[in-house]
């Protein structure tokens, strides 16, 4: 019963907040519901026991590029005006869009409805017994295992990048 309602009350945040992300005018304010929704997506993935993907979430999106998008919103001149002329006629093509997807979601729960022993979509109890391996343990037996050459690889690929840009922007100073 608790997880149900942790689970909604994490879904009802990510919800809202992403629906203010995409009325609000201001960029920043766009921003910060960007962010409020990746927490409680990242709220999600902690509560279904997926520590490293709740990690990733939390240092990847919410701490660096949501970093890039506040800085890339300081440094650009927003002219709000000059853009509400160019999105106008977009309402119709958004709710066509909107209609679509409602379409879709209502079909889904109309076939979902007439298969045997399912009344949700996805609402089937998981089995009873032993839990599953940690999500990091699999994860790190997998990349320091079966994918260590390519990760390596990867690794290595990426400090040369980092090497090269840092060069190349001594080169212009």
């Amino acid at each position: 019963m608790l997880d149900k309602v942790i689970f909604y009350f994490f879904a009802a945040i990510a919800v809202s907040s992403a629906a203010l992300m995409v009325t609000r005018r201001n960029a920043v304010h766009s921003a910060i519901f960007l962010i409020t929704t990746l927490l409680a997506t990242a709220g999600i993935f902690l509560q279904l026991r997926a520590e490293f993907i709740f990690i990733v979430q939390i240092i990847l999106y919410v701490g660096g590029i949501m970093v890039l998008f506040i800085f890339v919103i300081m440094l650009v001149n927003l002219d709000v005006a000059l853009h509400q002329l160019k999105f106008a006629r977009q309402k119709w093509v958004a709710l066509v869009v909107v209609l679509a997807l409602a379409a879709q979601v209502g079909v889904m729960f109309w076939t979902t409805g007439k298969m045997q022993g399912q009344v949700w979509p996805g609402l089937n109890a998981a089995p009873v017994g032993k839990l599953p391996p940690g999500n990091a343990e699999a994860v790190a037996q997998s990349l320091f295992g079966t994918y260590l050459l390519p990760f390596e690889i990867a690794s290595v690929l990426l400090l040369v990048a980092m090497i090269g840009a840092v060069v190349m922007a001594k080169k212009r100073a």
